[in-house]
């Protein structure tokens, strides 16, 4: 469709309108140097104060499984449950400020599948999380599980989704009637930020290639910003080799032969870590294998990123994998090395056997069964 002159006019004035009054908004506000670390003292009995988010539908099941079995292992953890239904501040969607400072002052959560209504109600609380906390690096690992059978068997993909902006910035309206613009917002200091955190990331978990996911052929100036910050990132870390590759080209990869990206650490703007994560996701069984962890400068976040599933909501059907091994992220994130690595051998092992899986997985246990099988799993 052709815009009148007038139409064309008032369809630039409005996205620069629109990029000024939500730049400040959306421009990351932390130092792009910083890499937070877990730095939470123990309190005096010993643990560590870990805010759990239990979530809608089965959330508060698998959060109880994780708590379970966390407790099973030893986990010097304290909970502290929070309930994040949210309020409307100033015309906009908040969580509580109970929840707010549990977060702030632990610096870590786990966190179940939170509703967010389609196209009407308040805005995604997932949303509201990351902009509350700055959560800049989503970091999704998707690994071919050993005993559950998928038609891949060679997937070990990490994918680190920049958090903060791109089409996600919120920055969309209607110019005239019947045309709608969206605006794709990329910022030096937020690219900057993520890909070093994909660098470092790489090193810490011994990938020695970061790839560069992008359109930078057709987006040269949002795209191409982020490539080149990449770039200029990678100087800074000369035993990790860089690549980069079109977003296309590497989803026909991935779908062909998973095993190219097995190496290396895949870093990308929002869109397209959103879409390659749950791509990933579905290689080696769905959502309920996969974890997810949010890094950000005060605060961390790791999440189940599946639904609510609330027409099983409360019959013991839930499969709590994907918060377990979640809550595994998470623990190493606080650098509790030998419990994560107890409860991880115990839920492969226990997916392994295949004696006790739930329905989404093809058993027909419960998940209190589940649950207790993974407890017998666990190494004294």
């Amino acid at each position: 469709m052709l815009l009148s002159r007038t139409a064309a006019n008032a369809f630039k004035l409005s996205a620069m309108s629109a990029v000024k009054s939500n730049t400040a908004r959306s421009i990351t506000t932390a130092t792009p140097t910083i890499t937070q670390a877990f730095n939470a003292q123990k309190k005096a009995n010993g643990n560590y104060t870990v805010t759990l988010i239990p979530g809608d539908g089965i959330g508060p099941e698998i959060a109880q499984s994780v708590k379970n079995i966390f407790a099973a292992a030893n986990t010097p953890i304290d909970w502290e449950e929070v309930d994040v239904t949210p309020t409307i501040k100033d015309g906009k969607t908040s969580i509580p400020e109970e929840a707010i400072q549990s977060v702030r002052a632990s610096t870590v959560a786990l966190k179940g599948p939170l509703a967010t209504p389609i196209g009407k109600g308040h805005v995604s609380l997932n949303l509201t999380l990351r902009r509350t906390f700055n959560l800049y690096a989503n970091v999704r690992p998707c690994r071919s599980v050993a005993g559950f059978k998928t038609p891949y068997e060679d997937v070990n993909t990490v994918l680190i989704r920049e958090n903060t902006e791109g089409e996600y910035s919120g920055i969309e309206h209607e110019v005239v009637n019947g045309v709608v613009q969206s605006i794709k917002l990329i910022t030096k200091d937020a690219s900057e930020r993520v890909a070093r955190y994909a660098f470092s990331y790489a090193e810490s978990v011994g990938r020695d290639q970061v790839t560069a996911v992008h359109k930078a052929n057709i987006m040269k100036l949002s795209d191409g910003l982020f490539l080149d910050v990449c770039r200029q990132v990678s100087k800074e870390f000369p035993n990790i080799k860089f690549n980069e590759v079109l977003l296309d080209r590497a989803c026909l990869h991935i779908v062909s032969d998973p095993a190219i990206y097995a190496d290396t650490v895949m870093v990308m703007p929002n869109l397209y870590g959103d879409i390659l994560s749950d791509m990933c996701a579905g290689l080696i069984g769905g959502l309920g294998l996969t974890p997810s962890g949010n890094i950000g400068r005060d605060a961390s976040i790791f999440e189940a990123v599946h639904g609510t599933a609330p027409d099983i909501a409360g019959q013991d059907k839930a499969n709590p994998t994907a918060l377990l091994l979640s809550g595994i992220m998470m623990l190493r994130h606080m650098r509790l090395n030998e419990q994560a690595s107890n409860i991880e051998q115990a839920v492969f092992k226990t997916i392994a056997e295949g004696k006790t899986l739930t329905a989404d997985l093809g058993g027909r246990a419960t998940n209190t069964q589940y649950t207790n099988a993974v407890i017998q799993n666990l190494k004294a």
